[in-house]
């Protein structure tokens, strides 16, 4: 059963937008998840951060219900989602919006269709009114006069952009980002960080972000994460973690080779 916490807004208790209970994976004889406990609060930015294989990715693909878990269970809203049909998981997945590392665009549409997509598989409302929302979209990521460009015709930030664009175009409850910075300078970095918040701020969306640059972490996050050999190392806020004494935690966030992670 979810945990329940208490509302500010309404002084009821209310049901987080996810919680992971007792999750464990493995693939062959590696176990890539230890029994993880941990829920989103509403509205918050929760950011997840671990080294490469640490099973950052794999916990993203278990909230989206890519993967089913080999014990374990998820709550979206409340709902157990392991168990989801079909049918289930097409509502599930209505109610998230996903920005995947690598921007993942169709290349052969325009960037006003990218974002218009969605609209198009899953809505009936008109063509115009679908090129409306999408326009809007476009414009709340700070895209103008890019509509009839194609993906390779823009920059990777503008890409990174669009797939925000794309991810908001149904109005999501939540929002998921897979290494959000990655392959940008540390300008386009800063400035994805502040859309991230943006989208917090505007939509009121409940966002987990995956991410190993530490700068965007400790920006954008209301609570960090840290997975190490498939556990939860720490939780807490980015002041917690800038006190925290943890050996494992503070080579990480340093990124200095000696300490008890080691190196290849």
């Amino acid at each position: 059963m979810a945990v329940l916490r208490d509302s500010m807004n309404s002084g009821e208790m209310e049901i987080p937008p996810i919680r992971v209970e007792n999750l464990w994976k493995s693939f062959g004889k590696q176990t890539v998840l230890k029994g993880l406990t941990f829920e989103v609060h509403r509205g918050e930015t929760f950011v997840v951060i671990g080294g490469s294989g640490q099973g950052k990715s794999v916990l993203l693909k278990h909230v989206m219900r890519l993967m089913k878990a080999d014990r374990g269970e998820i709550y979206v809203q409340g709902q157990p989602i392991m168990s989801l049909e079909q049918k289930g998981l097409y509502a599930l997945r209505r109610t998230m919006g996903m920005v995947f590392q690598e921007s993942a665009l169709f290349d052969s549409m325009s960037v006003l269709d990218n974002v218009a997509f969605a609209l198009r598989m899953h809505t009936s409302l008109s063509e115009k009114e679908i090129l409306g929302e999408a326009r809007e979209k476009l414009s709340m990521v700070g895209l103008k006069n890019v509509e009839k460009k194609f993906p390779s015709e823009i920059s990777g930030g503008m890409k990174k952009r669009v797939g925000i664009a794309r991810a908001i175009a149904l109005a999501p409850e939540i929002l998921l980002y897979d290494e959000p910075t990655t392959g940008l300078d540390p300008v386009l970095s800063s400035a994805i960080d502040e859309l991230i918040l943006k989208m917090q701020s505007d939509l009121s969306v409940t966002s987990i972000v995956i991410t190993h640059d530490m700068k965007s972490a400790m920006r954008i996050a209301d609570r960090v994460l840290f997975l190490f050999q498939g556990e939860i190392r720490f939780l807490g806020t980015p002041q917690d973690l800038v006190r925290s004494n943890d050996p494992v935690l503070s080579q990480f966030v340093k990124g200095e080779t000696q300490g008890p992670i080691g190196t290849l």
